[in-house]
């Protein structure tokens, strides 16, 4: 008998909830060892011609990629908030529905840019480097001192649902919160921060930046040397969006000689492959793209790109669609 269940193309392992409702639901060709690259998911996509595909960030599909993929495709759902990897108005143009997962990863992303902002100010890298070469000796009251967060001044650029849940968060250490943003929120949504309409305005009073923003042309290598030379002395830098926010040689620099303090980073440009240089500064706390990954957060995930595969395929609007 055939299998009659709507054909799901998998471009990698998803966790143990969502796979049990992928295996029960659609009809897969099978679960990849490893992520697919883009060339290995055209290739699948037409020996398996799929209805669906569900992908994540990483694996990017561009123009020339969404022109080979086979007619019978109706939907790719992206198991991530961020689209910079979909070439959008491709895939409209071949009436191919697009679906993210925003919401269901707010939280977790908020909390990591927490962890990265306390690991950067109190030099949480160098102490684990410390510990595993053995410590051996008691520290002077002078020597490898960080800097408390508790009532600092924090500037978030961005203030999307990521934005605010970290401004939330950083009433709890009772900062004083700034933000920058296209445009002014309502009262009622700005978490007691203090709106300014530039960044330039806003950096100078900042001893701790974060960024929330997608990526996107307008937003590319935004955060440059001019940028990054109008923070305070010795303020801390915190990317937990988008590599391509930042020029990394202006970062470096400024890592290197002073202007910042330390740097907390989730994100770089070249992923999963980020510039090594990011290695040999002991200011900086590095972390491999991870603020979504949570067993809760990843299945979260998973189910609504999966809901949103369902609608779609039963005619039904998309609970999350992206639009160009």
């Amino acid at each position: 008998m055939s299998d009659t269940r709507p054909r799901l193309l998998l471009t990698q392992r998803q966790t143990l909830p969502v796979m049990q409702r992928i295996e029960q639901s659609f009809n897969i060709s099978g679960v990849p060892e490893h992520k697919l690259t883009t060339r290995e998911l055209l290739e699948g996509a037409r020996a398996f011609q799929p209805q669906a595909i569900l992908i994540s960030t990483s694996l990017p599909l561009r123009h020339d990629d969404v022109l080979q993929l086979p007619d019978c495709v109706k939907i790719v759902a992206t198991v991530s908030v961020g689209t910079d990897h979909l070439d959008i108005a491709a895939l409209h143009a071949r009436g191919i529905i697009v679906t993210n997962t925003p919401d269901v990863l707010t939280d977790c992303n908020a909390d990591m840019a927490m962890l990265l902002m306390l690991a950067a100010a109190r030099r949480a890298a160098e102490y684990t480097t410390l510990m595993r070469q053995g410590w051996g000796r008691g520290l002077a009251m002078d020597e490898m001192l960080g800097t408390r967060i508790s009532g600092k001044r924090l500037g978030i650029v961005g203030m999307g649902r990521i934005g605010r849940a970290v401004a939330r968060r950083a009433r709890g250490f009772d900062m004083q919160v700034m933000y920058s943003n296209r445009r002014r929120l309502p009262a009622d949504q700005e978490e007691g921060a203090t709106y300014f309409s530039t960044v330039t305005d806003m950096l100078p009073h900042c001893d701790i930046l974060s960024l929330h923003l997608p990526a996107s042309p307008e937003t590319d290598g935004m955060i440059n040397a001019d940028l990054l030379g109008r923070l305070p002395k010795g303020a801390i830098f915190i990317n937990a969006a988008r590599g391509a926010l930042v020029d990394e040689d202006a970062l470096i620099a400024a890592l290197k000689s002073g202007q910042l303090a330390a740097a907390g980073l989730d994100v770089y440009r070249n992923e999963p492959n980020p510039d090594p240089r990011f290695l040999e500064l002991p200011n900086v706390f590095l972390t491999p793209h991870v603020g979504s990954a949570t067993t809760e957060t990843r299945s979260d995930m998973g189910m609504l790109a999966l809901d949103n595969v369902e609608a779609v395929l039963n005619g039904r609007g998309a609970l999350t669609p992206v639009k160009n």
